[in-house]
């Protein structure tokens, strides 16, 4: 078959074995791909485009950094939010700790891939780096982070076995192998479009299940880094768990389908939309962003407490969405009452919410970002 074998293992069970990148014969650009193709990429165009013209896109960056931790953590059952992040980098105790902690990981090891990248190449070395950082002092502590796999793993319900499993992949011999080819294949030219070859890194990763715990994170982390890799994304703006969540079982049943039938292009298909229209949503996103920053200069000009240090506040809001009055003095370098005042003056005209409901140790968030960033949480 185009996409592999199935090869029945000495114990009776029967382990899919991948065929090496690219598909043969080569990804067909009929049936609307092409157009998909040509879609995706203006998308992206723009988006990065529109990083050019942000102001403070760092701390946008940032969240959407978060986000990205937040959605893909919770495909894996991860119980966490937005406010529960904020919480827990202001020190907060959470009762919820360890859920917090495999998102926190994530930003991590998100931020430590971009950053190795800046010096470093696409590798097995990378993606074990990653696996490790994303997995420490978690549920996943005890499935050797940062090492393949050396024994047998599948896909399937929670009580499935190696005879009901939906999917087996390679077994370990045939993973470590099936890796070393998938990394000479993101060094080689390619005559792919280069989406189409995220795509297929993509699936083929996630066929070949390398580790034993936290493929599907990782997989999508290699999206990001690969498009970052290649210079297609200046900006790392652009992530689909929150596409892949919405169509959660869609995104299943097209890798399989791939496996069963050698079906590549219906997944490029898919996953080409998918880049779209997380472009698109990231881009109004932005924009949204942006016009809220504005409208909320212009509400403090017209209530007349435009002064630096309020200026400077909204500045700072969006780089720590949820503060107490110790956050703004200390970050206004001004003393407890002028931030408490100016706190009461953002909170009176409800640019601020106040979270606690508590006469003291308040906290209080600028809800109206967090209501943009949160969208599929």
């Amino acid at each position: 078959m185009r996409s592999g074998k199935i090869i029945t293992q000495i114990s009776g069970y029967k382990a899919f074995i991948p065929s090496d990148l690219p598909p043969q014969p080569t990804i067909s650009l009929k049936d609307g791909i092409q157009h998909i193709l040509t879609n995706a990429n203006i998308a992206i165009g723009k988006l990065d485009t529109m990083g050019y013209l942000v102001p403070n896109l760092d701390h946008i960056i940032a969240m959407y950094v978060r986000k990205e931790a937040l959605l893909s953590s919770q495909i894996e059952g991860t119980q966490a939010s937005f406010e529960d992040i904020f919480e827990y980098e202001s020190q907060v105790p959470l009762k919820n700790i360890n859920d917090v902690k495999e998102v926190v990981n994530y930003i991590k090891a998100l931020n430590h891939g971009m950053n190795r990248l800046n010096e470093f190449p696409m590798s097995i070395r990378l993606i074990k780096e990653i696996h490790e950082i994303l997995l420490h002092e978690t549920r996943g502590n005890n499935k050797t982070p940062g090492e393949f796999r050396k024994t047998q793993n599948w896909i399937g319900s929670f009580s499935s076995t190696l005879s009901t499993a939906s999917f087996i992949p390679p077994p370990p011999q045939d993973a470590l192998d099936a890796m070393s080819k998938l990394e000479k294949y993101l060094h080689q030219e390619s005559e792919l479009p280069l989406l189409i070859d995220c795509a297929l890194i993509h699936y083929q990763f996630e066929t070949i299940h390398p580790f034993l715990d936290g493929n599907g994170r990782v997989g999508r982390l290699l999206i990001t880094f690969y498009l970052y890799w290649k210079k297609s994304l200046k900006y790392p703006l652009l992530y689909l768990s929150y596409f892949f969540k919405l169509h959660r079982q869609e995104y299943y049943d097209r890798l399989n389908l791939v496996r069963e039938r050698g079906d590549y292009e219906q997944w490029v298909s898919f996953f080409l939309k998918g880049i779209l229209w997380t472009s698109e949503s990231a881009l109004l996103a932005i924009k949204n962003i942006l016009s809220l920053q504005e409208h909320h200069k212009k509400l403090l000009i017209t209530k007349k407490i435009s002064t630096p240090y309020a200026i400077a506040l909204l500045d700072f809001l969006f780089e720590k969405p949820h503060i107490s009055i110790n956050d703004v003095s200390k970050h206004l370098n001004i003393s407890y009452q002028s931030a408490k005042s100016l706190v009461s003056q953002f909170h009176k005209n409800e640019i601020l919410k106040e979270m606690t409901g508590k006469k003291r140790d308040k906290r209080f968030s600028y809800w109206e970002y967090i209501a943009i960033l949160s969208e599929g949480t």
